[in-house]
């Protein structure tokens, strides 16, 4: 089973989150898909990682691009995986796909937020009913910690 990490943002936005955890991504050579809620969400933040200056650059595409499998960041509003991705990014309350055949997942959610809040509770038990190894992380004052 993959390795899933839930991300509890307390302050900030989520796309200087994931632009972190995306850098990171990146540094070990791996490539990234994010699952997002809708195309609107999906151009949004597009448009913002285009935007963030740490790291310097994130190369990505998304749906309507040209070499979608050359990519190493890949936002989709659906399940497709054209750049062969190992790490699944989920937001906006997105759920594991069927059969996701991923090393690791990073689910982040708005903490400020109760429904998102209540929905990531859910999609922790079901990931670990499905047998992940599970982790959680609390944004706190500088970064991130581990919550047993």
């Amino acid at each position: 089973m993959a390795a899933y990490a839930f991300y509890h943002l307390m302050r900030g936005t989520a796309e200087n989150a994931l632009a972190a955890l995306l850098g990171r991504t990146l540094e070990a050579g791996q490539r990234a898909v994010i699952m997002v809620g809708d195309s609107a969400r999906m151009n949004h933040l597009d448009d913002a990682l285009w935007k963030i200056s740490d790291p310097l650059w994130l190369p990505h595409g998304a749906s309507g691009c040209a070499y979608p499998e050359r990519q190493p960041i890949w936002l989709t509003d659906g399940c497709d995986v054209p750049n062969g991705a190992r790490y699944l990014f989920l937001m906006n309350g997105r759920s594991l796909p069927d059969n996701p055949d991923f090393e690791r997942i990073f689910d982040v959610f708005d903490g400020q937020d109760e429904a998102e809040v209540s929905a990531a509770r859910e999609r922790w038990r079901q990931a670990q009913a499905g047998g992940h190894d599970l982790a959680y992380w609390k944004q706190e004052n500088r970064g991130w910690k581990r919550a047993r």
